[in-house]
C-alpha cells in the first residue's frame, strides 16, 4: 500500500510540475527600464515551461517558440522626449508634478494599447483562453479589466517599494505617519510637517481617486474593454468589482532596499528577479579594462532612459576635469564620441552593467538612482554616488542615503564641487562599503532566489483559481466600520442621553432631599 502511495504521490507531482499555463503579460509602457521588468517576468515564465503572450513596445525578432509578441511600439507616439531630457529637466523644462497630467497620460496609453490592431485581433478572439493575466501597475487600475475577457485571475506588477495608492487595491492604506506615498522623498522617522504633509496628501489622492479618477477608469473600461464582453454574451460588470478582483501584487521590492511595513499576504516582494543570477562573461576590451585597473574603477550610468550626451557642456567638462585627477579608472555609460579624455577615463555607448558590479575590481558606481539601479548596487555590493533627476529616483536615494552605502548629489548647474566632494567621501571612507555589503548579505539571505518566487506566486495563482485564501478581509469592511465611526456616532448619540438622564436623575433625588428637608420642618 506504502509503494502504491509513492507511486501515486510521484505522478501528481510530475503532473503538478509539467503543467504548461498561458499567461498575458502587459507592459505598454514605452520605457527601457520598465521594459527590462516586464522582459524578465517573461523569461522567468518561459524558463518554468510556460506559454506566454506578451504586450510589449519592445519586440524582438527571435522570439522563444512559447512566446507570442504584441506589438505595440506605436506607443512610443505617446512619448514626450523632453520628459526624459536630462538637460530639458535641468532646466525645468518639463516637470514631474502635475498629477493630472501624469494620470492623463496613462489613459490615452491604456487606450492606445487596447486600441491596437494586433491587441485588437486577440482581444477579438473569443477561442483565446489564458491562464493569468499579469500587467504593470503605473497609476491606471483599467488594466485589471483585461482579466474579465478570460475570465482568469489577475496579478498586478508593482514597479516600486509598497505605497499606499497599490495596497489599497488589496488591503487597505499604508499609515502614513511612517510610511511615504509613492512620490514622496521623505524618509522616516517624520517630524510633525512630513506627518502633516503625508497624511494630507494621502486624503487628498483618496478624495481624487474616488470621487473624480476611478468615474474616468471605470467610463475606459467600459467604453475600451465593455464591447469585448459583449461580444462574449457577459455582463459588463461593475468596476469596482473588477478592480479589487486582484489576485496578487508581485512588488519589485525587499526590505533590504526598503522599510520593514506591514504586507497583506497576497503582497509579494520580489526585487531583484530581473537580475541574471548567472552574471555574463564581460566583453573581452571592458574585462581587460576592469583586470587592469588596479586602483579600482569607478563606473557612471544615467541609465536606461536618461542620456549622459545630454548632460549642459559645462557639467560634462567639470565631471571629465574631476575624473582626471583620479588615480582610480572610470568607465562612462555615454551616448557618443568624447575628444581629448584623460587617459584614466573610458566611455561605453553600451556597458553590461551587471557584468560590471559584479567585477571584484568595481569600487563605486555613480547613478542617477532609480530602482533598478539601486536595487543592483546591492545584489553586487557596491556604493553609490547617486544624481536623481525624476519620479521615484528621489525617494530611493534618499533611503539609500539613510541606509548608509549612498551620497546624494544635487543635480544642478553648481553641483561639481559636491560632486568631488562626494567622490573624495565615498573612496576614503569605509562606512560605504561596509554598510552595503551588509545589506548584501541581507538580500542575498532568502529561502529562493527572487525569479523563482515570482514563477511560484503565479503558479500558485493559478492552480488555486485566484488565490482567494490569500485576499485582505479589509476589503470587504466598510469605511465606517474599519475606522469605528459607526462606535463613535453611537457614542455621540447615547451619551448626551446618558448625560440628561443622569442629569434628570440627580435633579429628582435634589427635589426629593428639599422635600423631605421641608417636610421635617
Amino acid at each position: 500500500m506504502g509503494s502504491w502511495s509513492g507511486l501515486f504521490l510521484t505522478i501528481a507531482v510530475f503532473f503538478n510540475i509539467s503543467d504548461s499555463y498561458r499567461i498575458l503579460v502587459v507592459f505598454p509602457l514605452p520605457s527601457k527600464s520598465h521594459n527590462i521588468l516586464g522582459v524578465n517576468i517573461v523569461k522567468h515564465l518561459l524558463k518554468a515551461g510556460h506559454k506566454v503572450t506578451y504586450i510589449t513596445p519592445f519586440p524582438v525578432k527571435n522570439s522563444h517558440p512559447n512566446l507570442q509578441e504584441l506589438d505595440v511600439s506605436e506607443n512610443f507616439d505617446k512619448k514626450n522626449e523632453r520628459m526624459l531630457n536630462v538637460n530639458a529637466l535641468l532646466n525645468k523644462e518639463f516637470s514631474f508634478d502635475n498629477p493630472i497630467k501624469m494620470f492623463r497620460y496613462t489613459i490615452d496609453l491604456f487606450e492606445k494599447t487596447v486600441q491596437n490592431p494586433n491587441v485588437v485581433k486577440v482581444f477579438n478572439d473569443t477561442n483565446q483562453k489564458f491562464d493569468a493575466v499579469i500587467a504593470e501597475w503605473m497609476y491606471n487600475d483599467a488594466y485589471s479589466g483585461i482579466a474579465t475577457l478570460f475570465d482568469c485571475p489577475f496579478i498586478w506588477l508593482s514597479t516600486m517599494e509598497p505605497h499606499s495608492i497599490i495596497l489599497s487595491l488589496i488591503d487597505e492604506s499604508t499609515n502614513p505617519a511612517y510610511v511615504p506615498d509613492s512620490l514622496s522623498s521623505n524618509i522616516p522617522p517624520f517630524n510633525l510637517k512630513e506627518r502633516v504633509s503625508g497624511l494630507f496628501f494621502q486624503l487628498l489622492s483618496s478624495a481624487f481617486k474616488t470621487f473624480y479618477w476611478n468615474g474616468v477608469v471605470e467610463r475606459e473600461f467600459e467604453r475600451l474593454l465593455g464591447p469585448y464582453l459583449t461580444q462574449r454574451g457577459k455582463a459588463i460588470p461593475s468596476f469596482n468589482d473588477v478592480n479589487y478582483n486582484v489576485s496578487l501584487v508581485l512588488g519589485n521590492s525587499h526590505v533590504s532596499l526598503g522599510q520593514a511595513i506591514r504586507l497583506p499576504q497576497n503582497y509579494k516582494p520580489i526585487g531583484g528577479y530581473h537580475i541574471d543570477t548567472d552574471v555574463k562573461p564581460l566583453p573581452e576590451d571592458l574585462k581587460k579594462l576592469l583586470d587592469n585597473a588596479k586602483n579600482g574603477l569607478i563606473y557612471f550610468s544615467m541609465g536606461s532612459n536618461l542620456k549622459s550626451k545630454d548632460l549642459p557642456d559645462e557639467l560634462k567638462r567639470g565631471f571629465l576635469n574631476i575624473f582626471s585627477n583620479l588615480k582610480q579608472t572610470v568607465l562612462w555609460k555615454f551616448e557618443e564620441a568624447i575628444n581629448d579624455l584623460p587617459k584614466n577615463v573610458h566611455i561605453a555607448q553600451w556597458a553590461p552593467q551587471h557584468s560590471i558590479l559584479a567585477h571584484p575590481n568595481c569600487i563605486l558606481f555613480i547613478t542617477h538612482g532609480g530602482l533598478l539601479s539601486t536595487t543592483e548596487t546591492v545584489h553586487f555590493g557596491k556604493p553609490i554616488i547617486g544624481i536623481p533627476v525624476f519620479g521615484d529616483q528621489f525617494t530611493n536615494m534618499e533611503r539609500a542615503v539613510k541606509k548608509g552605502f549612498a551620497i546624494k548629489v544635487t543635480l544642478s548647474y553648481t553641483m561639481l564641487d559636491e560632486f568631488k566632494v562626494a567622490i573624495d567621501e565615498a573612496l576614503n571612507n569605509p562606512r560605504y562599503r561596509n554598510k552595503v555589503r551588509e545589506l548584501s548579505a541581507i538580500y542575498h539571505d532568502r529561502p529562493v532566489s527572487p525569479g523563482k518566487e515570482l514563477v511560484h506566486w503565479v503558479e500558485h495563482v493559478v492552480r488555486t483559481r485566484g488565490a482567494p485564501h490569500l485576499r485582505s478581509p479589509a476589503l470587504h469592511v466598510p469605511f465606517y466600520q474599519k475606522y469605528y465611526l459607526d462606535l463613535l456616532g453611537l457614542i455621540v448619540v447615547i451619551l448626551p442621553i446618558i448625560i440628561i438622564v443622569i442629569k434628570q436623575e440627580l435633579t429628582l433625588n435634589s427635589m426629593k432631599k428639599e422635600n423631605l428637608k421641608t417636610k421635617k420642618n
